[in-house]
């Protein structure tokens, strides 16, 4: 058996738990948006077309914050198109995903979803092929009250009320070349830092998030950040991030380790942050939104439209499947790895938005007419979101090691945890990274002398005659959460015994 001790302490935390790092995200893409969270004549569907099945188990999940529209897909939107009376709204080739936009889901259902949701929009505006006036004339459209061109014609189109939508990206991946609009970091950097300041001017409480690299590999990572935020320092209020990891040649250890990656990102952007506002002499600090994050096996053979022609005789209403990778247990238990990661970052990472919500890359799958349901990576986001509560907790970690190719010796256990002062509850979210060996796991518990017993324990992973690469395709429950045995607490100390390839949260109250 693997063995592992943890350390916790109420005295040593990293920050509070950001409420906005449970996020997700709702791209016009493949089958996200149509038959995934609308779908008008689906037996669940409201007045609104909003499927109420799907509806559901987002409440049930709890994201805190969703962006939209994009994602790719944003840097050649015209808003204008996706609102106004429907049987009036344009049809258009959407450059990204090579497919034909019918503009029948908008800013108005999103805002009308978001609100049935219970989630915070986090609004993306085009600056790949538009800039600052049209970024000017959204924002207009969607918080100013009455009163000009744009907000009448909100009202004009049955939306008295503001949208009032405070979080907003300025624009999307700007520095990839497959974007619509790729720009240098130079060029961005000017862009973003005009477009922000004159959204200010219309609604100065608005949050800004630039542009950072797509992920860590890019060849500009660094000084991307570097020079955008040199120009747009005193101007946004976060610089993003994006990363997306699968297992490549069979390589488990290293995809298991994923996190390691991540950790290596995040405190990468940080320290160019940090530079940035050492070397202006800037105040204030730059925060991280890692708003795309997930695993996603891109070397699977999907159908990625690029290089074909739009086919005319294909169904406008009926948007393709793209990217409806189907998830197993090894794979929820990189995401929830990949979740204490922000979590432990909480200090500088203050938004997350795992991409996406529904059947493109998605925590959870549906069916068009049919059913939806959750897949496997949805549980440890779902746990995390309502038990991450109060303080994230420092973790002392001595752990049993193993060798990887990408990232050289790692922890077999990876932990996060948070503490609820208020409510005397304590949250250990841990992961057994070994394929084949349990993982015994003491935590030392001596500062938190008010816990008396143990409220809950769960783990998942693979059951009787399943294997690691078990998904909920065929039986849409069967990969979840399950009681986890043998958890003894006594003279503050906790022992937990994780089986092999596992996530598993546990937590203590005052009884």
């Amino acid at each position: 058996m693997r063995t592992a001790r943890l350390t916790l302490d109420p005295a040593f935390t990293v920050a509070p738990v950001p409420r906005r790092l449970f996020g997700s995200f709702v791209e016009h893409m493949g089958r996200c948006v149509y038959t995934g969270i609308y779908e008008p004549g689906h037996p669940s569907a409201d007045a609104d077309g909003l499927r109420g099945d799907v509806l559901e188990l987002v409440k049930e999940l709890g994201p805190t914050v969703v962006r939209y529209p994009g994602g790719n897909f944003v840097s050649g939107f015209e808003w204008e198109d996706s609102v106004g009376p429907k049987d009036q709204r344009p049809r258009r080739l959407d450059r990204a995903w090579r497919t034909t936009e019918t503009n029948q889901f908008g800013l108005a259902e999103f805002s009308t979803w978001a609100r049935a949701a219970g989630v915070e929009p986090m609004m993306a505006v085009n600056l790949g092929t538009r800039g600052l006036q049209d970024a000017c004339n959204l924002l207009e459209y969607s918080n100013h009250a009455s009163g000009s061109k744009f907000s009448d014609l909100r009202v004009a189109h049955g939306s008295k009320d503001p949208f009032d939508i405070k979080l907003w990206c300025l624009g999307n991946e700007l520095d990839g070349p497959w974007q619509t609009g790729h720009k240098t970091a130079h060029e961005y950097g000017r862009l973003a830092a005009e477009t922000g300041r004159a959204m200010r001017l219309i609604d100065p409480d608005v949050e800004l998030v630039a542009v950072g690299s797509s992920s860590r590999s890019m060849p500009t990572f660094g000084q991307w950040e570097d020079t955008v935020l040199e120009l747009a320092y005193d101007t946004v209020d976060y610089i993003s991030l994006h990363a997306y990891y699968e297992e490549h040649d069979g390589d488990a250890g290293s995809f298991l380790a994923s996190g390691r990656d991540m950790d290596l990102f995040i405190e990468a952007v940080v320290a160019t942050a940090d530079a940035v506002r050492a070397r202006g002499r800037h105040s204030k600090k730059i925060n991280l939104s890692f708003d795309e994050w997930n695993v996603w096996y891109q070397s699977r053979p999907h159908h990625m439209p690029g290089t074909e022609p739009w086919d005319p005789t294909e169904p406008d209403e009926r948007a393709p499947r793209l990217i409806e990778d189907e998830y197993s247990v090894t794979d929820a238990v990189v995401v929830g790895t990949l979740l204490h990661s922000l979590l432990r970052h909480a200090d500088r990472v203050h938004i997350g938005a795992q991409a996406q919500l529904v059947n493109v890359i998605g925590l959870l799958r549906s069916e068009p007419g049919g059913p939806a349901w959750k897949q496997s990576i949805a549980y440890p986001f779902e746990r995390m979101r309502h038990l991450a509560v109060g303080e994230v907790l420092q973790v002392g970690v001595r752990s049993d090691r193993y060798e990887t190719a990408q990232f050289g010796d790692v922890d077999i256990v990876d932990a996060a945890a948070t503490w609820d002062e208020e409510n005397s509850v304590l949250a250990l979210f841990v992961a057994n990274r070994d394929l084949s060996e349990s993982a015994g796991v003491s935590v030392d518990l001596r500062g938190f002398a008010s816990l008396t017993a143990v409220r809950s324990a769960e783990v998942l992973a693979a059951a009787e005659g399943q294997d690691r690469h078990t998904t909920n395709a065929d039986q849409h429950d069967a990969v979840g959460l399950r009681p986890l045995t043998g958890v003894e607490f006594a003279d503050g100390r906790l022992r937990v015994e994780l089986p092999p390839l596992s996530w598993g949260v546990v937590t203590l109250h005052a009884r």
